[in-house]
């Protein structure tokens, strides 16, 4: 092994002195080249060899090139630089093959020698990178994406890019994504073609030698492929993807036209079909801003389009009857109802459109509970409180377990006052999944808090939720609970519920601190306390919590009551109870802590 790395080493010797030679480098920084290099050769020579050795041998060589085009710049030197940079660039290359040839599954490996062929300007070298990893990774179309835009963008190889997407079309036969970017980059090809002759023929030149294929010119080719792609990948979506990238380029309007007819042949039940057709009405050519009379016939325009989709939607309700199509209307008269207008009858017929809409939906049994939420918020903006108390009432009785719906109902009923409130926490309850009832016991809470003389029932309220089984809800009331005891009854009721609800598991970091918190706002904080609350704190989390370690150190040294001397006890419980990475982690922070940097 050592003969290897020794001869590595020499044949570095040449370029190394050259850089002496001329002022790059020192003779000292020489020497430390050649000491870290040898380290680095070693470590990669050995016979179990780890990933992060190359990583670490990758990045010094990039660092010393990077430095070395700096100092270049700096005093004017570059008498040989092709040379000596081609020199390292090989040997960067040669180690990142080695890398990913021992470890062909990590891809981010890969992607670390793609993007340094990419900023060096190595072609050739990327190439056979993108060769080598298609080989490994042909079962990630974003692979052959990334490799054929490569070839188009960066190459200008349209043959060759062609040849990589028909390559991945063998290995993703119903890949809409490839598909996607094939049927782009020979919309692009063509477009490129087209400028190129326009330019010859702009300088009369003669472009008889010039192959030109009115096929490719036309368009022709990417029809191919969408004609293909449609036969492979069912879909509404797929087929407005490929809509909208024709639309990028202004020679494709029969090809446009072509897929917006299919479109609706082959996808008439779709929503999105419909959908897209509705919205197409809003992009109507209009006269510009400088042609209208006046704003107000600004406006009366745009409400007769808004007028036409609606119409559009209404059409297809009563060809394709179903929860989606509501949603997708609802959706646009919500989008156009909140953009922003100064012509009061436009707002106002915006505002009558989506309430229609939300009606005829909910009286069709199809309303999403998305949109109901949307409904009652909007009704409640309004300052509509008695529709907004009906909606929810129907919402939440055809979406019985949803949260969010409930939470809007109680909401109503506690700006309205109204003495429902209590029974309908208990519907709620009923119908909720323990899983999802913290928002609900949070609520009612804070609902309760509120009341005149309701101190009793909200403790009542706070020993109820804590017993619940879920523990999501169990932790986080205690800490509410704790944290109310000592805003509405003082220190003392404080003290009485953490020592209630000690040993009641599961508990939070929060729990503790926060009483940690309330000993330490005391006039006369007892440091036995403390201690007892970080014992119990670190009982729970001491395993993977180093924070919870450091703050009772620095509590045993900064308290007018602690023991400095127990700080050394503290450090070695740590570090036998801590885990994993948390073990680095405090002992970075303790180091800095007796720096006196933390």
């Amino acid at each position: 092994m050592a003969e290897f790395v020794q001869q590595r080493i020499e044949d570095r010797i040449p370029e190394l002195e050259q850089l002496e030679r001329v002022g790059l480098f020192t003779r000292k920084e020489i020497r430390s080249v050649v000491k870290k290099v040898t380290a680095l050769e070693y470590k990669i020579k050995r016979r179990s060899v780890a990933k992060e050795d190359f990583i670490n041998y990758v990045q010094y060589e990039i660092n010393f090139l990077e430095l070395l085009k700096r100092r270049r710049v700096r005093i004017g030197y570059f008498f040989k630089k092709e040379e000596i940079d081609y020199t390292i660039v090989q040997r960067i290359h040669e180690l990142f093959s080695r890398a990913t040839n021992k470890w062909k599954e990590d891809l981010q490996l890969w992607m670390s020698h793609v993007a340094f062929c990419r900023k060096w300007n190595c072609s050739s070298q990327l190439s056979k990178t993108f060769s080598a990893l298609l080989a490994v990774h042909p079962d990630k179309p974003a692979l052959w994406i990334m490799a054929a835009k490569w070839e188009m963008e960066d190459q200008l190889s349209s043959e060759s890019a062609r040849h990589l997407f028909l390559r991945a079309l063998r290995f993703h036969p119903e890949s809409p994504k490839v598909y996607e970017e094939y049927f782009r980059m020979e919309l692009m090809n063509a477009e490129k073609q087209r400028k190129e002759k326009d330019e010859l023929e702009q300088a009369k030149m003669d472009i008889g030698e010039a192959e030109y294929s009115e096929d490719i010119l036309n368009g022709q080719l990417a029809r191919v492929v969408y004609k293909t792609a449609v036969q492979k990948i069912k879909g509404a979506r797929f087929h407005l993807n490929l809509l909208s990238i024709a639309k990028l380029f202004d020679f494709t309007q029969d090809l446009q036209k072509e897929i917006l007819d299919d479109l609706k042949v082959l996808h008439a039940q779709d929503p999105l079909t419909w959908d897209f057709m509705a919205r197409q009405e809003l992009e109507a050519k209009s006269p510009s801003s400088s042609e209208y009379a006046s704003k107000k016939a600004k406006a009366l325009d745009l409400e007769c389009k808004e007028e036409r989709c609606s119409n559009v939607y209404k059409n297809s309700l009563t060809l394709v009857q179903t929860e989606a199509m509501w949603d997708l209307y609802i959706t646009f008269c919500l989008e156009r109802f909140k953009r922003k207008t100064n012509s009061k009858e436009l707002q106002h017929k915006r505002q009558e459109r989506l309430f229609t809409a939300f009606k005829a939906a909910h009286e069709a049994n199809m309303l999403p509970e998305q949109k109901y939420t949307e409904w009652i918020s909007q009704l409640v903006t309004l300052g509509q409180a008695e529709p907004a108390m009906d909606i929810s009432i129907a919402a939440t009785e055809r979406y019985s377990g949803s949260v969010a719906l409930w939470i809007l109902r109680l909401e109503v009923l506690i700006s309205r006052e109204s003495a429902d409130v209590g029974p309908v926490f208990d519907e709620a309850f009923k119908h909720v999944k323990a899983q999802g009832s913290l928002p609900l016991w949070n609520l009612m809470v804070e609902w309760s808090e509120k009341r005149e003389n309701s101190s009793d029932k909200t403790e009542s309220l706070f020993q109820k939720a804590i017993l619940v089984q879920n523990p999501a809800v169990s932790t986080a009331m205690k800490e509410k609970y704790l944290d109310w005891a000592y805003r509405t009854k003082g220190y003392k009721k404080a003290k009485k519920v953490f020592t209630s609800l000690h040993e009641n598991r599961p508990f939070s970091e929060e729990f503790f601190l926060k009483m940690i918190e309330i000993e330490k706002e005391q006039e006369h904080c007892n440091v036995q306390n403390l201690r007892e609350y970080y014992e119990r704190a670190l009982r729970e989390f001491g395993a993977t919590h180093p924070d919870l370690w450091l703050d009772y150190i620095k509590e045993e040294l900064s308290h007018s009551e602690g023991k400095p001397e127990n700080c050394g006890t503290l450090h070695w419980r740590a570090m036998k109870m801590l885990q994993g990475d948390n073990v680095e982690e405090f002992v970075n922070k303790y180091t800095l802590l007796q720096a006196g940097h933390l």
